[in-house]
């Protein structure tokens, strides 16, 4: 069984290659490594040696820290709960950690600045519309 923070650091790992771009083999080349293992790190099937992640951090261009960031836990090892969203409003954080929502950000941030406000504004309209309908 994993542990909780090897899953954590897993799919931190992922999401960061998912923002540069990266393929598993890609990054398993930049560090000396088969892609399979990648791919055991990522699913927390392996634990990452800190030495192996000193090596990831840096092919991803990211500080070792990074995996680490919003982990919260016991001393007991044991994973902690995590509260759901209540708000019907607020978007689960999961939504934000998935392939497509990290593909869909690095394209708005490639559009010129003006393009990026006039489809925020937009879309800020669409969704006040829709939950002013829904009431």
């Amino acid at each position: 069984m994993s542990h909780y923070v090897d899953v954590h650091v897993g799919q931190k790992i992922r999401r960061r290659r998912w923002m540069t771009d990266m393929t598993q083999k890609q990054l398993a080349d930049a560090v000396g490594i088969k892609f399979q293992q990648i791919q055991k790190y990522e699913t927390g099937a392996n634990r990452v040696s800190a030495s192996r992640l000193f090596e990831i951090s840096q092919a991803l261009s990211v500080p070792v820290s990074f995996f680490f960031e919003s982990i919260e836990g016991s001393l007991d090892g044991k994973n902690p709960a995590i509260e759901p969203a209540t708000d019907e409003n607020t978007v689960s954080a999961d939504l934000f950690q998935g392939k497509e929502a990290i593909e869909l950000l690095n394209c708005y941030y490639r559009w010129p600045e003006e393009q990026r406000r006039r489809l925020f504004e937009l879309t800020k309209s669409l969704t006040k519309d829709s939950f002013a309908d829904a009431a």
